[in-house]
Parts: C-alpha cells; structure tokens; sequence
C-alpha cells in the first residue's frame, strides 16, 4: 500500500459543518472527535476534491475529454461502485497533527483538561443575522450562530492507494488540489478559505510535480 497526503492550510475560519447544533449555545456546530479536536470528513474531502476535478475535466477539448473522464473514474470510483469500478484511492479523515492530538488525549485522560477546553481553544463562535433590503434593519428571528475553526491551523489526511498511482493519475489529484480553494459550510459566505499541497510517501511536496500532464493525451491508465 502507499500512502500520499494532502495538507489543508486554513485561511480563514472554517466551518466543518456537522449538520446540528447545541440547544441554548449554537445553531450549528463543527465536527469534532472525543477529544475535542475538530476534524474534516475523508468521504467529504474526497467529494470535494472530485467536483473539482468534474469541474477542470468538464473544460477540456471533447476529444480528449473522456479519456480524462475514465481517469477520474479510476481514481475516484463511480456511484454504486462494484468490484472493479471501486475507487482506487481510499480517503482518510483530515486532521490536526498526531502527536498534538495524543498529547492531549493523555491529558485528559488524566483529568487536566476537558473536551470543551480542548475545543474552545480551537474554534471561537461567530454570530450573522439577515438584512432587509428595504429598511437596512435586521430582520427578527434571523440572527444565527455558528462555530468556527480558527485560521491558520493546519490539518492532514492520508490518499491510501492499493498500488502505486500513474503519473496521470497523480496529476488529476494534483490540479484537484489545488483548485480546492473552498470548503466547510458558509465556503460561499465567506468562510472556509483554504490552501491546499499534495505531498508524496516520504513527504515530499509534490503538487505541481505532475500538473502539467493534464489535459495532455492519456496514452494509458
């Protein structure tokens, strides 16, 4: 097995939105594990990753075209996949630094931090409420609270592959990458600014290593 790994620089807040809220404090709240940290789904980075991939794919020459299509298939599987069609990249959760989140884990598996102290220093809450157009004036019942992943942190998933993946593949995951500028709930208001690197095995980064092969002719898988 080899395992790649896509660093995600957050530019802005973020949102890894949950779907839920907290009665009495938040209306939406992000996802975050038994310890507090906050994390990103793999199953929706890997969407994420895909649209942008659809997207590029989608604007070049038709000649050409489906070729790039059936590579992304490979890569990312397609809907009800069966053996065979199945993705060849597995995506793991993106998340803080290992030996951060083991420190703490130790830490509050000793009762010198919570959870919520864990969380709290992570993210903060921001509030927005809905303007009329007409009266400039909020508009009642409209104000929404939400939390937030502060800025700057940095998070990582693993791109497991079974084997080792061809060089145009690698560069669909590439451009993929890096056209992946948005993501979290509120990434059109916004929120969720980010800057992501593809990094091979040892680490090395390698995302513009193999982006100047797309859109070239796929001569093999």
């Amino acid at each position: 097995m080899t395992i790649y790994q896509i660093k995600i620089k957050l530019l802005s807040d973020t949102t890894f939105g949950r779907g839920d809220g907290v009665a009495g404090l938040i209306d939406q709240e992000v996802e975050h594990d038994s310890s507090g940290f906050p994390y990103l789904r793999g199953r929706t980075l890997k969407g994420l990753l895909s649209e942008e991939c659809d997207n590029l794919i989608a604007v070049l020459p038709p000649e050409i075209r489906q070729d790039w299509e059936n590579l992304a298939c490979i890569l990312f599987g397609t809907p009800g996949s069966i053996q065979g069609t199945i993705a060849s990249m597995h995506v793991g959760d993106a998340c803080l630094a290992d030996d951060l989140r083991e420190a703490v884990a130790f830490q509050i598996k000793k009762k010198t931090l919570t959870k919520t102290e864990v969380l709290d220093s992570l993210t903060t809450i921001r509030r927005q409420t809905a303007i009329n157009s007409e009266t400039g004036v909020a508009d009642k019942g409209s104000l929404r609270s939400f939390r937030v992943v502060i800025r700057e942190l940095e998070f990582k998933a693993d791109l497991l592959f079974e084997t080792e993946p061809s060089d145009k593949i690698l560069s669909i995951l590439a451009v993929g990458t890096l056209a992946l500028r948005r993501i979290g709930s509120g990434r059109n208001r916004g929120r969720g600014y980010v800057r992501c690197t593809l990094h091979d095995s040892s680490r090395k980064e390698i995302t513009h290593d193999h982006v100047n092969l797309f859109g070239t002719i796929p001569e093999e898988n």
